[in-house]
């Protein structure tokens, strides 16, 4: 094995320096974001914490509200489900998104999941039994490959495989999700074209002449006992795609999370000017 000699060894410790500031360079550079705390008022009126950002894809400019919690990483809740779903289809375990999984016929706090049902529907009430069904059919070495192969959040699913992504042992970062539902909308996930087009469908959730949104939302309770909630996903509008993902988190446990999301991320959106076709 060749080995440095003295000289050699000066010459590496003299360019760490060099290389040290061309790493801070080029960390800095893919971190730029604006900044903008008007948006602030968004959270404050519905008394919670939290984050937005939006990314222009034609641009590449990216859009923060509150930037510490941009990169913290939190129980990714319902918004899982896009990956569960994006499995389920790709293994076969799921057909089609038409396939009904039957009700184990237990009872449980939302009367909307009390019954059997279809991907479809599931997706959109977030079926906590569905998805647990689900995971138990796919197996912990299954479902650990392919977190692992999209480097979803901690990729921890250690604890119970059908409770990971409520318990608090599965996290993502606002981030990590906005990476994500970018990847997905682009066909740049490891599933086939047919299979992300599925779950794109499922997401979508207004379609008009101006617009189409599609988003997913999720509520749970954080490590600390707070409640939070997520939205994620993407609006286009005149041929022009911009993804955002919102957070937020509430001392108070009975928070509708899934509403106040929705209308904090509207809300955003409409003060940038979407919703008119202008954009």
């Amino acid at each position: 094995m060749k080995s440095f000699n003295k000289n050699s060894l000066q010459n590496f410790y003299l360019t760490l320096p060099i290389i040290y500031c061309l790493l801070l360079l080029t960390s800095c550079s893919v971190n730029k974001a604006k900044n903008d705390e008007s948006l602030k008022k968004y959270f404050e009126e519905n008394k919670v914490e939290g984050c937005f950002t939006l990314l222009n894809n034609a641009d590449g400019k990216v859009t923060v509200y509150n930037m510490k919690y941009d990169t913290m990483r939190f129980s990714p809740t319902a918004t899982s489900n896009i990956f569960y779903s994006l499995v389920g289809l790709q293994t076969g375990i799921i057909t089609d998104e038409k396939m009904v999984i039957k009700w184990d016929g237990i009872k449980r706090f939302n009367e909307e999941w009390n019954k059997d049902m279809d991907m479809v529907e599931a997706f959109k009430v977030s079926s906590e039994p569905y998805y647990q069904n689900l995971a138990k059919r796919l197996g912990k070495d299954t479902m650990q490959q392919w977190i692992d192969s999209i480097g979803y959040g901690n990729k921890n699913i250690s604890s119970p495989i059908d409770s990971c992504w409520l318990n608090n042992t599965l996290k993502i970062s606002p981030d990590e999700q906005l990476g994500l539902v970018k990847k997905l909308y682009f066909d740049q996930l490891p599933f086939r074209k047919s299979v992300q087009q599925m779950v794109r469908d499922l997401m979508l959730q207004e379609k008009n002449t101006a617009y189409q949104l599609s988003y997913k939302t999720g509520s749970g309770f954080s490590q600390d006992g707070n409640a939070i909630g997520w939205l994620v996903g993407w609006l286009e509008e005149n041929k022009h795609v911009y993804f955002f993902v919102s957070f937020i988190k509430s001392p108070l446990a009975n928070t509708d999370t899934k509403k106040v999301s929705i209308q904090i991320t509207k809300s955003i959106l409409k003060q940038y000017g979407f919703f008119e076709g202008k954009k």
